[in-house]
Order: C-alpha cells, then sequence, then structure tokens
C-alpha cells in the first residue's frame, strides 16, 4: 500500500466507493495545507476557528471530551484498508500546556481484514510511551454529518448534533517503513501517562498530587484523608465554641455537641462521596446555619429560662433543621433544582457567600477582644503562616500553608498555658467558682471577664468526661417544631444551596474533567438534605451542607481522591466515640476560638468573592449589582436590627443583633409570621440573596458576561467514561438508573 503526499490525497479520485458518498456530504472548505516547520500554537489557533475547543466549563482551554470521528477521503474500506476512525478518549484537565505535535509521513502496509485492531502508544512530553493507546476500531459515521476538512482529514461530528469540545491533540504519522497506510490521530494524556485500572482514564487532574479516582495506597490514603480534615479544623469544632455557651449549656454540654459534630460531618461525608455527587467534599456543620441558630438562640421567650435552657433550644433547632432538610430533599428529588440552576449563577453566588462570613463582623474581634494578648498573637501567626511563609516546602509539603488553622492554634494555646501557669491571670483572692451575676466584690467582677475567657483551666469537660460514649439519636430529647422556626430553616436550606451550588461547580474545574449535570447536583443537594435530617435528628446544632471553605483546601494541599476523603472521614466518627478528644476540643479558651473564626469568616468572604472570576468582573453590570447587594444586604439587617431597646440591655453587644427578630419593626398581627419576617431580613445571606436573585436574572446580560454556569449534559457525559466513573453512583447502585440518574 503506497504512501501518498497531501497533494494527491487532494486529488484523491471521486469513483473511490465510501469516500465519494462521504465528498458529497461535506462542504467544500479550503484545504488547511500544514507547514513542516510550524508552530502548535497555529494548529490550536486553527482549532479554534474551526470549533474545536469549547468553553463548555466557563474557561478557554477547559477540555471536555466526546468521541469524533475522522475519515480520509478517498479511501475505500472496501479496497483493504480500514477506515482511519479517530476515537479521542477524555483528556481530563481544565487546562492544559501545548505540547509540541510531531507529524510525520506514515507508510507501509497494513493488514486487509478491515478490523482496524491496530494500536501504538502515545508519546508523552519526555518521549516515554503512555499506557493508554488509541484504539482503532470501527466506529461508523452518524448521521447529520457535518464536515471540516482541511484537505487530508474530514472530521465529523456525532449524530446528536453536539460540536466537538476542545482537545490538545497530539498528531502523529508513523515513520516511512513502519507498515502502516494511514494517518493515525492520538491524543496525549498527562504528563506520567497514568492509567486507571478500572477501565477509564486516570481521574488524576493535572495540577493535582493524587486524583479523584486514584488509589495511593493505604498508608498514602491515611495520611491524605487526615491532612483533609485537619485543615477543615476551623469549620468543623468551633461552632460548639459559640453556639453552646450562648444556649447555656456547660462545658460538658459543649464536649458532646463537639463529637456528635464529628460523628455527623463523618456519616454524611461517606454518603456524599458514594451517593452524592462523589467529588472530593467534605460536609459538616456549616457557617451558614450559625447565624439563624444565633437568632433563635437570642429571641425573647428563651432569654428567661434558667432550667433546660440548653436542651429546650436544642430541641427547638433540630426540629426546625428537620423540617429544613425535608424542604431541601424535596428541592433536588423532585427535580426543581435542576430548573433552579438555570436562574443561580456566579453573580448570584458570589456576594450571597461573602454576606455569610460578612454577617459576624460583630461578633468576631469584639468576642477575640476580651483577651488581645492571645487574640492578636493567634490571627497574626494564622497569617503569618498562611500568606508569608506559605511558599516554605518540607518534605515536598507546603506545610504551614496546609496546617496554618491547627498549628497557630495549639502554638498560641501552649503560649496560653504558659500565662495561665505563670500567673498573668491569678484570681487575686476571687473565687472561679462563683458565676460573675452573683460577685459582690467590684475588684473581682472586673477581673472575672478576663479570668473566664484567656485561662485555659476554665473548663472542666476534660475532668468529667467519660473516655467512651456514642452520640446516638434524639440524645437531647424529642424535637419541638414550631411554624416559625421551621420558616425561618427552609429559606437558610435554600440558601446552603445555593451555596454547595458554586462549591460543586469550583471543586469540578479543580478536580475533573467536567463540570457535573443538572442531575447530578440535583442528586447532590437531595442527599445534602438528607444529611441534614441526620444532623437534626442527632443533635447537632446546624445542617449539614457542603463546606465552602473546602475548595480552598482541595486547591492547595493538591489531593482530590474521593478514597482520602473517606478514610478521614472514618476517622472523624471514630474520634466522636472518644468523649476525651470531644473535651480536649471544647476547654479551648472562647477568645482564642474568636480569633481563629475572625480568619475562618474572612476566607468564606474571599472564596465567596473569588466566584466573580467565573464572569467578566469589569462588567459595570456585575460590579453594581455585587456592589449593591453587598450593601443593602448589611444595611437592611442594620436597621431592622435597632429596633431592639429592651435586648441591648440584657444581651452582650455582640448578640444585639441577632436578637431583631423579637423587637423588629415588622408588626403584622400575627407574633409568628412577624418574628419569621424580622428574622429573616435581620439576616445579611437572606437579603444578599434576595437582591442578587432579582437583579442578576431581570437586568439584561449576556452570558458570557454573566459567567452562567454551563453544566454537563447527560448524553455528553454518556459518551464520557471518564466523567461516568466521575459522577455515576457506585456498584449496583448505577445500573437502575444509569440513564435516568444522568438526565438533566
Amino acid at each position: 500500500m503506497e504512501t501518498r503526499s497531501s497533494n494527491s490525497l487532494e486529488k484523491a479520485e471521486p469513483s473511490r466507493g465510501r469516500g465519494n458518498k462521504l465528498g458529497s456530504m461535506l462542504p467544500k472548505i479550503e484545504p488547511f495545507v500544514p507547514k513542516r516547520d510550524h508552530n502548535p500554537r497555529e494548529l490550536r489557533s486553527w482549532a479554534k476557528r474551526t470549533g474545536f475547543v469549547s468553553h463548555l466549563s466557563g474557561e478557554t482551554g477547559t477540555a471536555s471530551s466526546t468521541g469524533f470521528h475522522a475519515e480520509r477521503g478517498g479511501r475505500d474500506q472496501r479496497a483493504g484498508g480500514s477506515s482511519p476512525k479517530i476515537e479521542i478518549d477524555p483528556v481530563l484537565g481544565r487546562t492544559k500546556p501545548n505540547r509540541g505535535i510531531e507529524i510525520e509521513a506514515d507508510s507501509g502496509s497494513r493488514s486487509g481484514s478491515g478490523s482496524g485492531q491496530g494500536r501504538r502508544a502515545v508519546p508523552d512530553e519526555n518521549g516515554n510511551g503512555l499506557g493508554d493507546k488509541v484504539d482503532e476500531r470501527e466506529a461508523g459515521l452518524n448521521g447529520n454529518a457535518k464536515g471540516i476538512g482541511n484537505g487530508n482529514l474530514h472530521v465529523v461530528e456525532n449524530g446528536n448534533g453536539n460540536g466537538v469540545p476542545g482537545v490538545t491533540p497530539v498528531i502523529s504519522e508513523q515513520k516511512h517503513g513502519e507498515g502502516k497506510g494511514e494517518r493515525d490521530v492520538e491524543v496525549g494524556m498527562y504528563p506520567g501517562g497514568e492509567q486507571q485500572g478500572h477501565g477509564g482514564w486516570s481521574g488524576h487532574h493535572p495540577g493535582m498530587k493524587v486524583g479523584l479516582r486514584d488509589n495511593p495506597g493505604f498508608g498514602a490514603l491515611i495520611y491524605y484523608g487526615l491532612q483533609h480534615f485537619l485543615s477543615l479544623a476551623g469549620s468543623l469544632i468551633f461552632i460548639p465554641l459559640v453556639m453552646v455557651p450562648a444556649m447555656g449549656g456547660t462545658d460538658k454540654d459543649t464536649a458532646t455537641v463537639i463529637s456528635t459534630m464529628l460523628l455527623v460531618s463523618g456519616i454524611t461525608t461517606i454518603l456524599h462521596s458514594y451517593f452524592g455527587t462523589r467529588l472530593p467534599l467534605v460536609q459538616g456543620s456549616s457557617f451558614i446555619y450559625l447565624a439563624p441558630a444565633l437568632v433563635i438562640i437570642n429571641a425573647r421567650d428563651y432569654r428567661n429560662l434558667t432550667e433546660h435552657k440548653f436542651r429546650h433550644i436544642m430541641r427547638e433547632l433540630q426540629g426546625a433543621i428537620i423540617i429544613g432538610s425535608v424542604f431541601q430533599s424535596i428541592l433536588g428529588f423532585s427535580g426543581l433544582m435542576s430548573l433552579l440552576l438555570r436562574l443561580i449563577n456566579p453573580v448570584v453566588v458570589a456576594p450571597t457567600v461573602a454576606a455569610v462570613g460578612l454577617a459576624f463582623f460583630s461578633y468576631g474581634f469584639p468576642r477575640a477582644g476580651s483577651c488581645v494578648e492571645v487574640s492578636v498573637p493567634l490571627i497574626l501567626l494564622v497569617l503569618i503562616c498562611t500568606l508569608y511563609l506559605r511558599g516554605i516546602s518540607i518534605f515536598g509539603h507546603r506545610f504551614f500553608r496546609i496546617y496554618a488553622v491547627p498549628l497557630s492554634v495549639m502554638i498560641t494555646w501552649i503560649y496560653a498555658f504558659f500565662l495561665t501557669t505563670g500567673g498573668a491571670y491569678d484570681y487575686k483572692g476571687c473565687s472561679p467558682d462563683i458565676p460573675s451575676s452573683n460577685i459582690l466584690v467590684d475588684e473581682c467582677k472586673k477581673h472575672a471577664y478576663t479570668m473566664k475567657h484567656c485561662r485555659t483551666d476554665v473548663s472542666n469537660a476534660w475532668r468529667n468526661a467519660a473516655w467512651v460514649r456514642i452520640p446516638y439519636p434524639l440524645q437531647w430529647g424529642v424535637p419541638i417544631f414550631h411554624f416559625r422556626t421551621s420558616l425561618i430553616m427552609i429559606i437558610v436550606s435554600l440558601v446552603a444551596s445555593v451555596d454547595s451550588v458554586g462549591t460543586y461547580h469550583s471543586a469540578s474545574l479543580l478536580v475533573s474533567s467536567k463540570p457535573p449535570t443538572p442531575a447530578v447536583v440535583s442528586r447532590g443537594i437531595a442527599l445534602e438534605g438528607f444529611c441534614s435530617m441526620l444532623a437534626g435528628l442527632w443533635g447537632s446544632g446546624t445542617g449539614s451542607t457542603t463546606l465552602t471553605e473546602n475548595t480552598h483546601t482541595i486547591n492547595i494541599t493538591k489531593m482530590a481522591s474521593r478514597r482520602a476523603v473517606v478514610f478521614g472521614a472514618l476517622f472523624l466518627i471514630l474520634f466522636s466515640f472518644v468523649a476525651k478528644v470531644g473535651a480536649i476540643l471544647a476547654s479551648i479558651p472562647l477568645s482564642l476560638a474568636a480569633s481563629i473564626l475572625c480568619f475562618m469568616w474572612a476566607l468564606v468572604v474571599a472564596l465567596g468573592l473569588s466566584t466573580l472570576q467565573y464572569t467578566q468582573t469589569t462588567s459595570f453590570r456585575n460590579i453594581t449589582i455585587v456592589g449593591v447587594s453587598l450593601f443593602l444586604g448589611l444595611s437592611i439587617p442594620a436597621y431592622f436590627q435597632q429596633y431592639q431597646p429592651e435586648s441591648s440591655l440584657i444581651l452582650p453587644s455582640y448578640f444585639v443583633p441577632y436578637a431583631a427578630a423579637s423587637d423588629g419593626p415588622v408588626r403584622t398581627g400575627n407574633k409568628q409570621l412577624d418574628f419569621t419576617i424580622n428574622a429573616l431580613m435581620s439576616m445579611s445571606m437572606v437579603v444578599t440573596l434576595l437582591v442578587a436573585f432579582v437583579l442578576d436574572n431581570t437586568v439584561p446580560g449576556s452570558q458570557q458576561e454573566r459567567g452562567v454556569y454551563i453544566w454537563s449534559r447527560a448524553e455528553d457525559v454518556s459518551m464520557d467514561p471518564s466523567s461516568q466513573a466521575d459522577y455515576s453512583l457506585p456498584g449496583k447502585f448505577a445500573s437502575p438508573c444509569s440513564s435516568r440518574c444522568l438526565r438533566a
């Protein structure tokens, strides 16, 4: 079989059977004449002009994959050669560096069976052969073909009319004399050429140490799992340190709630890894639920409770969380979330998530300032680790950047311990067992506040806690269901869903080949609702949702294995059974906890605003919407919070903004409805979401300007084995709904 040059191919005889038929279908396009000393960037530019580069995930160069077929004109399969069809398997990765593209003459002979069984390894950037190879099997041409030709190669769309997403191909021909009569087009994979053992492409995304579906080994799974959860320690354990004392709970209650949160977080993370979106996302107590919890805690009905105040408020929170979680599950399982996704875009998500962190500015440093000699060094230490020492690598790991929060807390806690034992916070003749309200000596009154917030031995949880205790459902009693609190949690669960949508999209760009389908997002939201129901039954005080900080953790740890997240969750469950662990965490001084939360809330604000990277950030439309949403989201709640003359005399200053539900300006005659409206309008995240949602969906703007989230289509995912392995349910759970679960 003789080798033909590009010129001879242009003059191929039209009488050649199938090639003639295909040539009649294709439009006449000026041929692309390749240069021998070409630049790969020029080929990529040609690919852009001809529609090969898609913007499926919102970024130029984002690689998504569907198979496409290429057939060389004038080549008849019946003449003894197989049609050089090309099956381009998924190229995982968001941005792929340009590689040298080698185009060489292909000559020689091939078996005339027409089976197309030839396989050839694809060279990586170092010239090594990769394990994954392109299989040149006969795939056939689908209907409604549309040709894009360069004189040598006819590329055909598949039958569903989808455009060919962008890939970065490595095109190579075998050298003369190697026995090939046709041109082979093969797709380069990642450097190193990882191969997934179960049949799909490797889930190893460029830039990630461990890919989504990688199994680095038992020891590495333990290490990476613990690493992942340690970096999220601030989000997982510090919320009870704020809530339980405000509810009138004891140190033992705080330790129990912390253990419960560890257990619920471990269980829900495992459930989400197997039955949710299957992205390596940690589920836990979110700051989204903290603001409504503080609103309910500071309601007028609970201010005068003295006996069993903690249990009564906890049961009220449990009932509200269960009702809100049922609404969230219905939102996901019914398919309403798929419709809502069309209205949720980065311009809505960014200010809403940012408002979640900004809502606690009145609590942050006012609470941390109760002991500035501990709080200020902690804040500075966290900033130094995350910003100034972030580039320092220890044994190949960015130690200070990954473990900034637990490392800073440990160092500052030891420092506070030395201050306590050194006599800096001596009681000076005052009894630590007398409540502050009963202290008669003025000198003791002035010193009592500092003693309570600065000393490291104030908590007695360690002395009273048992070694082993298993948190169990309904441990605080039967939940209490009220209309007003239930309606608040329903709206808050909607805010949590909006937050999760942005997190799903950001995480998918980091670790997967393409974003999930709307059906997968709906499945994740539905499972989050079920997980919040578990949190309500166990009594953790807050609902369970995807932690926004998780995307930051994935980015800095470069660990995206869902197996590692599951291993870490198992350790979390194990620690929850050891009551002493919760007791140790409960003994963290309040000022130290408030200090680290100042950093965590600021990080939530930054992560929320970073979502704007998917939009045109210089657009006046977007700038105005985000600015107005944030300003009104802070200003309108401030208006509602000023109607509380009684609260300002009873509550601490940092809890006054959360007491507006009982004393707000809305007076409809229905106390339940008044409480609900005043509570919702006093929460920044609710007002911000409402303003941003209305403005973004009514003010004209192009999809590119708005940065509209583009989710994968079910038919694209079904043709991409990599995406199926990323998002499809495991094992037998995927079989009954393999075609239904991924359908938008």
